[in-house]
This record gives structure tokens, C-alpha cells and sequence, in this order.
């Protein structure tokens, strides 16, 4: 059973795998993840949309052939696997093989309304 925070969260994340999925169909790959990342920084506390995230960050990469990426992830995978459910997840970070795993970063308004809305259950 997922827990409260992921079940909370999960419309806000799957609306922006929607719109991932919509920009990659019609070709526009970097704004498709753009809306990877905005998923990650709204689902990084829930270890299984921050697996589900990453694993798709990687098969966006693999389609790519992004290596840097692909490689990244593969990382960020095992980590976002081990690290999250005990609190080791950097706010805000954007999820990408850019930017180190460990960079807190600013969470936009709107995602910081929807994760605290997700936290307490609103």
C-alpha cells in the first residue's frame, strides 16, 4: 500500500508524466524533461515516484543516447532506491545528470503548494 504522501502526491506527478510523454510524441524531447524534472522534484519524497521517476529519466536518456545521462541515472536510480525513504533527498533538485544529486535547489511556488498540500493531506 502506498503511503499517504505518495497517494497525496500522485496527481501532480502523473500530470506532469502526461505532459512528458505528450512533449516526446510530438518531438520536443527537452521540454519532455522538463516535465521529468518538475515530476522529481514533486514526487522525490516518495521513494516509489522517486524510483518510477528516475527509471523514466533513464529510458528518455537510453532513447537519447544521452550517455551522460544514462549514466547519471543509473546513480540516481540506486540512490533514489536506498536513500529516500530514510530522508536523504535533496529539496528541489531537479533530478538531471546536470546537476549533482546531492544540491538542494528552489522548489517553484506551485510545487512547493502541491507538496505541502500532499504532506498534510489537503
Amino acid at each position: 500500500m502506498l503511503g499517504n504522501f505518495t497517494t497525496n502526491i500522485k496527481p501532480y506527478v502523473e500530470a506532469e508524466l502526461q505532459l512528458a510523454r505528450t512533449s516526446y510524441v510530438v518531438g520536443d524531447y527537452s521540454q519532455a524533461f522538463k516535465y521529468l524534472e518538475n515530476a522529481h522534484v514533486l514526487g522525490q519524497e516518495s521513494t516509489y515516484f522517486h524510483v518510477k521517476v528516475h527509471c523514466i529519466m533513464f529510458y528518455w536518456a537510453l532513447r537519447q543516447r544521452d550517455i551522460h545521462e544514462l549514466l547519471g541515472q543509473i546513480f540516481r536510480v540506486i540512490g533514489a532506491a536506498t536513500k529516500t525513504a530514510i530522508g536523504l533527498v535533496p529539496s528541489g533538485n531537479t533530478g538531471g545528470a546536470d546537476v549533482s544529486p546531492f544540491k538542494v535547489m528552489p522548489i517553484k511556488e506551485t510545487h512547493a503548494n502541491y507538496i505541502e498540500n500532499a504532506k498534510s493531506g489537503v
